[in-house]
């Protein structure tokens, strides 16, 4: 994919979106939000010349998002069974580096990042009603220690 510049680059679509667990669970979602890294931000007071005093902010502690997907619920269980090992205390076995890809309408990888030692945090059912047609949504959220915007 050729580089674009913020005045000839179309900003990317994403169609849908692939979590890919290593050799635990696969599967495609319609929406998926808090791909995030932050640093605290720690105030340091200092004293310049003149007695001035000012507040440096210096970068503190490295976090990441919680990341959140989001899909109407299928018959495939490999992400309930992913979550139930943490449920169950497993999760050294649990942490797994995982790949995010943005698709496009025609179904070309737009976009991806590398997830480092993630593991699911919490999985939720569908809101169930008789009184409506919606299609039930299921939702994931992964945590993880880091992770790499790779295209």
């Amino acid at each position: 994919m050729a580089a674009m510049d913020a005045l000839t680059g179309d900003p990317l679509v994403g169609f849908n979106f692939e979590l890919d667990v290593a050799g635990k669970a696969k599967g495609y979602f319609t929406e998926v939000s808090g791909i995030s890294s932050e640093n605290e931000v720690t105030e340091h007071k200092i004293v310049g010349k003149g007695d001035k005093e000012a507040v440096r902010k210096i970068p503190g502690r490295l976090k990441w998002g919680d990341i959140t997907f989001k899909r109407g619920i299928t018959a495939n269980m490999d992400f309930w069974k992913w979550r139930k090992e943490v449920e169950t205390g497993k999760v050294t076995g649990a942490r797994s580096n995982c790949t995010i890809t943005m698709y496009d309408q025609a179904g070309s990888p737009v976009a991806k990042w590398n997830l480092e030692a993630a593991w699911p945090s919490k999985i939720t059912g569908p809101s169930l009603s008789t009184e409506s047609s919606a299609v039930g949504v299921e939702e994931l959220t992964v945590v993880c220690e880091g992770f790499e915007r790779e295209m």
